[in-house]
């Protein structure tokens, strides 16, 4: 196995991972930093649907997290890693 099939294999792993959280901005998370991994194996094979999916998908959950933030406010976040501002 070479060094581009452990990052599709890590992204497959983080994907799971995704389904073992308890909160769903926990789960947008992880599928975000997933599809990120994607993206990268995707350029590392030089697969574009592959790339554009998963681009798009990181970029909607990248913005679904940063919208709870200011709607549920930075201090809720704390429960999946963020630090609060004080």
């Amino acid at each position: 196995m070479n060094k581009i099939d452990w990052i599709g294999w890590l992204a497959t792993a983080v994907f799971l991972v995704s389904y073992f959280t308890k909160t769903p901005v926990g789960l947008r998370r992880v599928q975000g930093i997933a599809a990120g991994l994607w993206a990268l194996y995707g350029v590392m094979i030089h697969s574009f649907p592959v790339i554009v999916a998963n681009i798009l998908v990181a970029s909607r959950r990248g913005r679904v997290v940063v919208q709870e933030a200011f709607r549920f406010g930075f201090s809720s976040m704390s429960a999946i890693g963020f630090k609060s501002g004080s």
